[in-house]
């Protein structure tokens, strides 16, 4: 690798000697250089489970790191690296081609049959063609590299099949704000890093925590820029303290009121989805700014998103809801920055979209009638008749067909005898429940073979 972030192949393994280096970027010079130094994943670094084994250099698995940017990807791989006392090869799906990777496996090949073992990290590896992927299934399978790949999607989608049943899939979860708030505490106080020239303000913490969004390095990155900034202008004999304006000053990012954990959050959540009913669409996105800036989960965003899109959209469009289901596989499968986009997209669409509380007051009449016990038995013509015995207590006699009618509707009596002629949905006349209106009326009117007449309420 050119950048520091890996030892030299040609060298022994132990951690680069010039990562602490102080022309180093500050989230090189952190890198952990030990499990004990690793924040999070404690899901994947169990005692006995795989991946310890692979950094303690006792396992022989390939592996396929999957996750969010900067939670700890190549820091593993550079542990592996260091762990297996093995040559070391990386290749970046970026400008790698083929030959790059057939050229790597013939110096693998070498190297084994002088009894050495090559590690072989390709980061972005979903960004590789089906036929790069396919040159490294035998070097895979006969252990002629230990692969460690990197991705930031699904590898379910994105990697071949053949190449994901060699390896181990390892899926990394985004940090935690308290993950993030170690890593940046440990880089304040670290001599590797700002060796204690700088303190944190809590206001500055947790501003930092935000604006990283579960992504360390992005928080390393804010921090060195901020703390160049103030040292620069520092008396040489103090100690200065980071405060918000200095780090909105040196990542040029305004800070935004929110806590994740407190009174803003149910606030700006509970306008945007307010906004979006009322069909605000800019107000909608200026709340959805709010919290992509401050590092709201997407996730949690993408799941209102689809509850609204039923609860205040319904039948009036029934597309809102793909569009959301849509964004929220977006988010899944590709993550941020970019699923922000599809969030984007989906806000827009239900904000304008005509509204309808239909689904709603439907489902939410039926149950209460439930719960009222308003229940009845299943009419017979339409239970199950496929048992043996079951014509004889007179089940499934008398069901009639709805294919067999010209029509596709015929009259029949479907809810127990308690809830005949009750009606649950009401379409409104907005957007397309405009049109399913007289069609539910003509439904009704055909499979209660009489007139619509008064409504039972």
């Amino acid at each position: 690798m050119t950048d520091g972030l890996f030892p030299d192949p040609d060298a022994a393994a132990q951690p680069p000697a010039d990562q602490g280096r102080a022309d180093r970027p500050l989230a090189v010079r952190m890198r952990p250089q030990s499990l004990d130094e690793i924040v999070g994943q404690s899901h994947l670094l169990g005692d006995r489970s795989p991946l310890r084994r692979l950094i303690e250099g006792s396992g022989a698995s390939s592996v396929m790191l999957y996750g969010p940017p900067g939670t700890g990807k190549t820091t593993m791989a550079s542990l592996i690296s260091n762990a297996t006392g093995g040559r070391f090869e990386a290749l970046s799906a970026l400008s790698a081609g083929v030959k790059e990777v057939r050229a790597v496996i013939d110096l693998a090949r070498r190297r084994q049959a002088q009894g050495q073992q090559t590690v072989l990290f390709i980061d972005e590896v979903h960004r590789f063609s089906k036929t790069q992927q396919d040159a490294l299934l035998d070097a895979v399978e006969n252990r002629i590299v230990l692969l460690v790949a990197a991705t930031t999607e699904n590898p379910s989608f994105s990697v071949v099949a053949p190449l994901l049943s060699r390896s181990l899939v390892l899926q990394l979860r985004s940090l935690t704000d308290e993950d993030i708030a170690t890593v940046v505490q440990r880089a304040v106080d670290d001599p590797r890093g700002l060796g204690g020239r700088v303190t944190l303000s809590p206001e500055a913490m947790d501003h930092l925590v935000a604006v990283a969004g579960g992504d360390a390095r992005r928080a390393l990155t804010a921090l060195e820029a901020t703390a160049d900034g103030v040292l620069t202008d520092a008396d040489p004999d103090q100690v200065p303290e980071i405060e918000v304006a200095d780090v909105e000053a040196a990542i040029d990012r305004a800070a935004v009121r929110y806590d994740r954990d407190g009174d803003q959050h149910y606030d700006v959540i509970s306008a945007f989805i307010k906004s979006i009913r009322g069909s605000d669409v800019d107000a909608a996105l200026h709340y959805l700014a709010r919290m992509i800036t401050a590092g709201e989960d997407p996730r949690f965003i993408a799941r209102r998103l689809m509850i609204h899109a039923s609860e205040d959209i319904g039948m009036a469009d029934p597309t809102a809801l793909q569009t959301a289901v849509a964004a929220a596989q977006v988010v899944q499968l590709v993550g941020m920055p970019e699923a922000r986009l599809a969030l984007t997209q989906a806000t827009i669409h239900l904000a304008t979209a005509p509204k309808s509380p239909g689904v709603v007051a439907a489902i939410s009449e039926a149950m209460a009638d439930v719960a009222a016990g308003r229940i009845g038995d299943v009419p017979s013509h339409l239970r199950d008749g496929h048992y043996a015995g079951s014509e004889k207590l007179g089940n499934a006699i008398g069901y009639r067909y709805p294919h067999e009618d010209p029509g596709g509707v015929v009259a029949q009596q479907y809810p127990p005898d308690p809830l005949v002629g009750r009606d649950y949905y009401e379409p409104t006349d907005h957007g397309f429940e405009r049109e399913l209106a007289p069609r539910v009326g003509r439904l009704r009117n055909i499979i209660r073979g009489q007139g619509r007449g008064e409504r039972n309420r």
